[in-house]
């Protein structure tokens, strides 16, 4: 498997190989599915939170008197029948929502969702990002000359504060590392971009 490889200034050089372990294997939809529903299921963060009646702060004292009214016997005001009383079945704050996979099955379906966006031509290459400071103008005016896409993934070898920072403020533009890899950020994105080491550090980490 080749890939388009970019220089710094944005001009396109030829390509680079790839290991067709991960971008030429067996595009699984259901396993890059399932792997989506566990990110996105493990990322939920429970904020609603409801009181049951035992946790209710109300008055134990009887409404009104048990007989001679003609109304039916009340219990405790905490009650989910009345106002101001208990929830049944209510959202709580303390719901596990995670999801877990077996190892090779992630592997897998990130495999798979490489293999797709290698298939339809997402991928490609950049050697590397020259700017000494981070620069939001300059980083600009390379991804003006890369292959044009409304969301760009760009997979950093390592961390690289100047790329990062350059990249920060520019809408549709994710940068994640090698080895963070995920079929989500994978499938959401229209183009991929491997930066300097990047897709060697990708067969190294899920290689193994």
């Amino acid at each position: 498997m080749k890939f388009d490889l970019y220089t710094a200034d944005g001009t396109k050089k030829g390509s680079v190989d790839a290991k067709k372990e991960i971008f030429e294997a067996k595009i699984n939809p259901d396993l890059m599915h399932r792997a989506v529903v566990m990110r996105l299921a493990n990322r939920r963060n429970p904020i609603a939170h409801t009181l049951t009646r035992g946790e209710v702060s109300a008055t134990t004292a009887k409404a009104f008197r048990q007989k001679g009214t003609g109304n039916a016997r009340r219990g405790a005001k905490s009650t989910n029948l009345l106002r101001g009383g208990g929830v049944t079945h209510g959202p709580r704050n303390d719901r596990n929502f995670t999801k877990a996979m077996p190892k090779k099955e992630r592997r897998a379906a990130l495999f798979s969702s490489l293999s797709d966006s290698a298939k339809e031509k997402k991928i490609f290459a950049l050697e590397k990002f020259t700017s000494k400071a981070p620069s939001t103008k300059d980083f600009a005016k390379l991804l003006e000359k890369l292959p044009e896409a409304k969301n760009t993934l760009f997979v950093l070898a390592e961390k690289d504060f100047v790329f990062e920072k350059s990249a920060s403020n520019i809408q549709k533009v994710n940068v994640i590392l090698a080895n963070y890899l995920n079929p989500l950020d994978v499938l959401k994105a229209e183009k991929i971009c491997f930066v300097g080491d990047s897709l060697k550090k990708t067969e190294e980490t899920f290689l193994k």
